[in-house]
């Protein structure tokens, strides 16, 4: 098995009207958080993978636990790709450790 580091970017739009649609939000949201994502952005979550295999997987996994209206779209990048993110304006936040330096493998 190779190990070729990708991410699995979310992008969400979920509707925030009503108490249901306020409830989905929440849970939509911390789902990501307990599988392991990262807020990049207000509604722009990353999980870094292993592999191509894994990153699907991760997707699929998405797939079961979508909201029941609203807009989500993920895509799936190399590590390489994600690092040659350029930000604009502010700052990337350093208070989590996201990248594959930190990777230990025994």
């Amino acid at each position: 098995m190779s190990y070729r580091f990708m991410r699995v970017l979310v992008m969400f739009d979920l509707p925030t009207l009503t108490k249901k649609d306020l409830r989905e939000y929440r849970h939509f949201r911390n789902y990501l958080i307990k599988n392991g994502f990262i807020m990049l952005q207000e509604s722009i979550y990353t999980k870094l993978a292993l592999n191509a295999v894994t990153a699907k997987a991760a997707v699929e996994h998405l797939k079961n636990h979508k909201p029941r209206k609203g807009y989500v779209i993920t895509f799936t990048i190399t590590e390489k790709q994600y690092n040659n993110m350029e930000i604009i304006i502010g700052e990337k936040k350093s208070e989590v450790l996201d990248s594959d330096e930190r990777l230990i493998i025994l």
